[in-house]
């Protein structure tokens, strides 16, 4: 779940940063959840080649976990072609022992900076890559009306 978004779109050329909070149910109802800050850069190639054609996943799952199925739903849900998207990730040192509560002081954190391009997600235990994954899915499709704008504007597509 996005538990919250942010308002805006990713860049049509060159790479863009999409910053957010992971909170991940803990596994028993007495362990703390799981709490990280990433960052997943989205780039597009500025140049086709046969080598970047196939899109590029890195970091979102352990090694082995999920990826035929990952790839399974890709090659039949979307077009990800000419795309590298790669997710940097690491623990935050708070602990808390419900998914609200950390959602909760995540939000008032972030009201308090001012920030407004960090979004906060949450996962049912073992599902955050694919949370992470599904957040960096839904910004390139909500980006895609704009973006096919842009390359319009700059005569890449015909009218």
């Amino acid at each position: 779940m996005i538990a919250r978004p942010v308002p805006y779109t990713l860049f049509t050329f060159g790479s863009s940063d999409l910053h957010y909070y992971l909170v991940v149910e803990a596994a028993r109802p007495t362990d703390p959840v799981q709490i990280s800050r990433g960052t997943v850069k989205v780039t597009r190639p500025l140049i086709m080649t046969p080598y970047n054609a196939a899109p590029e996943f890195q970091n979102f799952f352990e090694e082995g976990e999920m990826g035929g199925m990952i790839d399974f739903l890709i090659s039949r849900t979307a077009a990800f072609s000419n795309l590298r998207l790669e997710n940097e990730s690491q623990e935050i040192d708070w602990v808390s022992d419900s998914v609200e509560e950390a959602v909760s002081r995540l939000n008032r954190q972030l009201d308090a900076e001012d920030e407004d391009r960090v979004a906060i997600l949450t996962a049912p235990h073992k599902l955050g890559g694919l949370a992470v994954l599904k957040y960096t899915t839904e910004r390139m499709v909500e980006s895609a009306p704009g973006n096919i704008q842009e390359l319009r504007e700059h005569g890449f597509l015909p009218e």
